[in-house]
């Protein structure tokens, strides 16, 4: 993950200094993901990792590969790139806990190194000491993250510091920026939406190279699933579609039909409708479209009136990751977090007027939608709730994005590297 910080502020001839000036920082962010590991990695059981990857991770852990080619879910290419810390394991005859702690130590890594990235920047811009540690937590410990921990998808948070990382790499280093979308792709399917926005946020030069390049490095980390996964590619074409998972926490509930509770999760079921048939078709080809028509509009824009802004890159990440909740049958709470990095990264670094109120108020708003009313509120409630909050807070970044009255604040172009 690259370094937002320009040469002549961190020169080279200094790393000692450099590293002193960053030391609070990354203890701060090492102590956060240590109190998040401690909370969210007591165990996996009855969790989507026991059920979806545990036994592929084992058969990486022992060696069996064609058992794990065998076992390996939509998202296999995440073990491919977390297989060495399975590995690992096998040093000291670590079991299945082992197993799983190690291989969510990726994801927490990211994040704290976004995490030190991020604030250092930060701290060179002056914003206060409360500011960044609102930004450290919310990038680095946030409840959102927790839940994807406790809900056995460790790859969630590796998958959302790399697309941040690789639109805040993308102006100078286009190339750079290609190979972290690929590898976000490659770590799990949705990080397909962040890629318009890495391809429109580099240099125009640059932009078939940046987009070759990740298509590329996602088909490398993925290949030996196509070529030697038996059930891989069955697997990612059931996740392709949405069957009849549906939740309330999405713009399509209320036009679902009328049924039996299909299942008892919630105060009343959670699903107590089900998806129009029409629909499920048409929800993963959208979700893809909508990032896709956002980027060329904005790319639009920028390159007709005020030229290529990263902190405008950063809040358009933000959106389309959000909007991916928004628009998923799916959705569930920690499927914010991608969005909460990009939104956190860009308050903290391009937002420099005011404190980090809309990370706060993301945070707190995802808690009480999927955590405080999940018990007290009925599936209708929850979901006019969720959109309460969540349709405005997408209004708001959409008008900001394409506005032509928006400028590149905090940092300059010429300070990304």
């Amino acid at each position: 993950m690259a370094v937002l910080a320009s040469r002549s502020l961190f020169p080279l001839s200094a790393p000692r200094r450099r590293l002193a000036d960053h030391a609070a920082t990354i203890v701060a962010a090492a102590s956060c993901v240590a109190v998040l590991a401690w909370l969210g990695l007591g165990g996996f059981h009855f969790t989507d990792y026991d059920w979806e990857a545990s036994r592929a991770f084992w058969a990486l852990r022992t060696g069996d590969l064609g058992a794990f080619f065998s076992l390996a879910p939509a998202y296999g290419g995440s073990f491919i790139l977390r297989a060495p810390f399975a590995w690992l394991t096998a040093l000291w005859g670590g079991g299945e806990l082992a197993v799983y702690r190690a291989v969510s130590l990726p994801g927490l890594l990211a994040c704290a190194l976004l995490a030190v990235v991020v604030v250092g920047r930060m701290r060179l811009l002056g914003r206060s000491r409360l500011d960044r540690a609102v930004v450290l937590v919310a990038l680095a410990a946030s409840p959102i993250a927790l839940g994807a921990l406790e809900f056995g998808h460790a790859e969630e948070l590796l998958g959302g510091a790399v697309c941040v990382a690789a639109v805040l790499t993308a102006h100078s280093r286009p190339l750079l920026a290609g190979v972290l979308v690929g590898l976000a792709v490659a770590n799990k399917p949705w990080a397909l939406v962040a890629v318009p926005v890495v391809v429109a946020a580099v240099p125009a030069p640059r932009t078939v190279r940046t987009a070759l390049v990740s298509g590329a490095v996602a088909v490398v980390v993925v290949s030996p699933l196509v070529l030697f996964g038996g059930s891989f590619l069955e697997n990612t074409a059931i996740a392709a579609g949405t069957g009849d998972i549906f939740h309330p926490w999405q713009v399509w509930w209320f036009i679902g039909e009328g049924g039996p509770m299909l299942e008892p999760l919630g105060p009343g079921g959670l699903l107590l409708r089900r998806p129009p048939e029409w629909l499920m078709p048409l929800t993963r080809p959208l979700l893809l479209a909508v990032p896709i028509g956002l980027a060329a509009v904005w790319w639009w824009r920028r390159r007709k009136d005020a030229g290529i802004d990263p902190g405008g890159a950063l809040l358009l990440l933000a959106l389309v990751l959000h909007l991916r909740c928004l628009l998923d049958p799916w959705n569930i709470g920690y499927y914010a977090l991608p969005a909460l990095l990009a939104l956190a990264a860009w308050e903290g670094l391009y937002r420099t007027d005011r404190p980090p109120i809309l990370t706060l108020a993301f945070v707190a708003l995802n808690w009480v939608t999927f955590d405080m009313l999940f018990t007290q509120a009925s599936a209708d409630v929850l979901s006019l709730v969720y959109l309460g909050w969540a349709l405005p807070l997408a209004g708001w970044m959409a008008h900001r994005l394409l506005e032509s009255s928006i400028r590149p604040g905090g940092l300059r172009t010429s300070s990304m590297a």
